[in-house]
């Protein structure tokens, strides 16, 4: 089964390193859940850290983290463990152990020839529904300012139904929707749009 945007996120009860988990638990809050290819390899250490060192933030624009591989709950314990030892960086947020990959193949995070996970990213929003996916390769590591810049961007949408132009950031003006009538495109240009299609509108 395949997943795209805008449908409704597939629901899980799985276990991980807080305990048993189901994603209908987050209903009302913002979800990113993402994958990665395995425990104890360098880019998933890095990004998880870089994660961890940005969890308050997320947290305080009412937004949940998830893990995920499909490594056991004792492999991903272990190289927690290892992170706060070496590193000083306690993870705070959950991680799946996919073990048997049906969470990992229900959201098309599974390289079947390897049999590890993908780098995935997802965004899904209070009702449930996938509002973004990105992959990454694997010697590739997440930029995790865009992963924030994107959340920004949908949340500004979920609250002001404004659209993000071309590399928008948190604070500059959102774009209307379009008319949808010809008097509204008329008065749209009489009130100062250089264009009917095109019209900013202020985000403070």
């Amino acid at each position: 089964m395949a997943v795209y945007l805008g449908q409704k996120a597939p629901g899980f009860l799985v276990n991980t390193t807080k305990g048993p988990l189901s994603l209908e638990d987050y209903k009302g809050n913002w979800v990113i859940l993402f994958s990665h290819p395995a425990d104890f390899t360098p880019v998933c250490t890095t990004e998880f850290m870089a994660f961890a060192r940005r969890y308050d933030e997320f947290k305080k624009i009412n937004t949940e983290l998830i893990g995920l591989s499909v490594d056991s709950i004792y492999s991903h314990i272990e190289w927690m463990k290892n992170i706060k030892e070496k590193f000083g960086i306690e993870i705070p947020f959950p991680v799946i152990a996919d073990i048997n990959k049906d969470v990992a193949r229900e959201y098309n995070m599974m390289d079947e020839k390897t049999g590890s996970t993908v780098r995935g990213v997802f965004i899904i929003d209070p009702n449930m529904i996938v509002r973004l996916m990105i992959y990454y390769p694997a010697e590739t590591g997440r930029n995790i300012d865009e992963i924030m810049r994107t959340l920004k961007a949908l949340q500004m949408n979920w609250d002001r139904k404004l659209a993000a132009p071309v590399n928008w950031q948190p604070g500059n003006d959102g774009i209307v929707s379009a008319p949808g009538t010809l008097d509204e495109a008329i008065n749209r240009e009489k009130n100062g749009s250089k264009t009917w299609y095109l019209t900013y509108e202020a985000v403070r």
